[in-house]
């Protein structure tokens, strides 16, 4: 928001028409009761008799800007300042015209010279503040607007536009205080309570985002920033419900919003309501043709559902939508199964996640056979693991000298390369292997590794917690409490914990079970988890990468999986086509796992039968 800073209307002792005042009067009237052509045209009037007449240029200046003619503006108030040049006023008008125009420098030289006149003049360091910020010159914003809060302590817009900028400088929590003491001057301002949420959703505090658009709505309850920011935080807090109502009210004010269809869209997959999902996303792409996010969000949907056909290929509209700052630039051609690749070199790059890397290594097998050299570049984490594929491909870990290549392709868009369908997922048992060495150094640590001959409890390893590394469109719901999972502990086995990120107060909780091994700062990259998976009897994992290790190595996974699962789960099945040792155990219900752990307890006790007591 702008100030113009009118200069008190002084009678004019040298005019000699005193129709001339009275007219200036009546026009000034007008404008003050925001009459603003009518003014205008008064103004006007007035120059044609007097063309230097100073507060009918100053103010016909204002009301150009007002009428949204910001050139005549600068002309008229320009007019002006050449017949007095001592006004801050006038300064400060020119100013907000120029920065109408986008000359936000010559927007700030003015502002300085009507400060050399008013140091204090508040309305002017206000517009300084402004257009210091309209320049991205952040810092030199918020000195502007802490000068006019010490003229103006309780200031509202001052404090909101400075906590604008502070979140512009990453001060979140400064910028919240900021919005907080404009709330306390200003109740109703209703954008400082909308920004308000914005910060909080940033710091994680969801609930208190919720409330405070909430508190939004009663004062505007049809505000559309309000209502679809309301709906993305119940999204986040995983109420798929209310917030799919929310976006509603939105589409109600807003048909045709596209952000508001695509997160439709993909509230609905939460909800698994596949096919109403997909409607959703191809209005979105319907009323924004170029809408790459909600056609990688339409291919999510389609995969999820087993449409393989569809889904691969709209998975490529990945690259123009949020990944897009993660996509790289080659100067070899981009190959997805056309062009021969006999005696030619190709590199495979990961991308996304490590599960990701993991699971989509497979197909290097199917490229080797199509006769080329294989580059396969992973993630440094990675590299010592996937070395096992050495007989096919050079492994090299990102970051790493790339050799020369005559082709590239992510691992991920391999499956359209191949065509793959459900019917042709390259599932083989095991592909990937562990390091005997490691393996037997882990030996040494926990025990021998054969069941039934060693008359020991099962080894089952774990993993809880999915959220530590890089998630796209699957992070919620990939954990469950340490507190809830422990149930699992009052089995007759033995657990070996797999993730690498453990807090402190889940280490007390650990600390309290004698059958709970911890390995964590031992695990120093995938080599030395695969060795320790490999004396597992199972694993059971949360979706996360050490499932899909422990799947590649054809060890028996369960996999936890939330009510809305990742799309490589599909629906409604306990069992994988991508991997034959996995078993998927489902929540019935969003957020709750009371039912995959208590199916799960049951299952270990039949899994075990016959081998060794689980019970205690």
């Amino acid at each position: 928001m702008s100030t113009y800073y009118p200069s008190q209307l002084v009678p004019k002792t040298t005019l000699s028409k005193a129709a001339i005042a009275a007219t200036l009067q009546e026009a000034f009237t007008l404008h003050q009761q925001g009459r603003i052509e009518q003014a205008a045209a008064l103004y006007a009037k007035i120059l044609e008799v007097e063309p230097s007449h100073f507060d009918a240029l100053h103010l016909s200046g204002i009301a150009a800007s007002q009428r949204k003619k910001p050139q005549l503006a600068v002309d008229l108030i320009s007019r002006a300042i050449q017949i007095n040049p001592n006004n801050a006023a006038v300064y400060s008008n020119l100013g907000l015209a120029l920065q109408d125009l986008g000359r936000n420098e010559e927007a700030l030289s003015n502002y300085e010279l009507a400060l050399l006149i008013e140091p204090e003049n508040t309305a002017v360091v206000f517009n300084q503040a402004n257009a210091f910020r309209d320049l991205g010159r952040h810092e030199e914003a918020l000195a502007s607007y802490d000068h006019l809060l010490q003229l103006v302590p309780n200031d509202a817009e001052a404090l909101y536009y400075s906590g604008n900028v502070l979140r512009e400088l990453d001060r979140h929590t400064e910028a919240l205080q900021r919005y907080d003491l404009a709330l306390k001057v200003n109740p109703a301002y209703l954008a400082a309570h909308i920004n308000r949420g914005v910060i909080l959703q940033y710091l994680n505090r969801n609930e208190d985002a919720l409330a405070s658009y909430d508190h939004a709505l009663r004062i505007a309850s049809d505000n559309v920033e309000a209502l679809y920011n309301r709906a993305n935080v119940l999204g986040a807090l995983n109420r798929p419900e209310e917030a799919l109502n929310s976006y509603d009210k939105v589409l109600r004010l807003r048909p045709d919003h596209p952000e508001v269809l695509n997160n439709r869209g993909n509230i609905l997959r939460a909800l698994t309501r596949l096919d109403e999902a997909i409607a959703s996303l191809a209005r979105a792409q319907a009323v924004a043709p170029n809408y790459a996010d909600a056609r990688w969000n339409e291919s999510l949907c389609r995969l999820l559902a087993g449409d393989f056909d569809k889904g691969l290929l709209a998975y490529e509209a990945r690259w123009d939508s949020e990944l897009a700052h993660e996509k790289r630039q080659f100067t070899k051609p981009l190959w997805l199964g056309k062009e021969s690749l006999q005696n030619k070199t190709i590199l495979l790059h990961a991308e996304q996640g490590f599960g990701d890397t993991l699971q989509f290594c497979r197909y290097v097998t199917n490229v080797f056979a199509l006769g080329p050299k294989i580059i396969l570049e992973v993630q440094p984490a990675l590299k010592r693991l996937l070395g096992c594929l050495s007989g096919m491909a050079t492994v090299i870990a990102k970051g790493e000298s790339l050799p020369a290549y005559d082709f590239h392709c992510p691992l991920l868009s391999l499956p359209l390369a191949f065509a793959t369908d459900l019917a042709s997922i390259p599932a083989e048992q095991a592909y990937l292997s562990s390091d005997s060495r490691l393996v037997a150094q882990w030996q040494s640590k926990i025990g021998p590794s054969n069941l039934a001959t060693s008359n020991r409890k099962p080894k089952i390893g774990i993993v809880w917690d999915g959220s530590g590394g890089k998630d796209y469109k699957t992070g919620k719901g990939r954990s469950i409490d340490l507190l809830e999972f422990s149930q699992l502990f009052d089995q007759a086995a033995h657990f070996f914990v797999l993730q690498k990120e453990i807090s402190a107060d889940e280490q007390r909780i650990l600390a309290h079970y004698d059958n709970v091994s911890v390995f964590n700062r031992e695990l120093q990259d995938f080599a030395d988890t695969a060795a320790l998976i490999e004396h597992m009897d199972l694993v059971v994992s949360i979706d996360t990468s050490v499932a899909h290790l422990a799947a590649a190595m054809g060890k028996p996974v369960w996999i936890l999986l939330r009510y809305s699962p990742d799309w490589r789960w599909l629906l409604d099945r306990p069992d994988s086509p991508w991997y034959p040792s996995a078993r998927l155990f489902r929540q019935t219900e969003i957020g709750h796992w009371t039912n995959v752990l208590d199916e799960l307890k049951r299952a270990l006790l039949l899994h075990f039968e016959g081998v060794v007591a689980l019970t205690a």
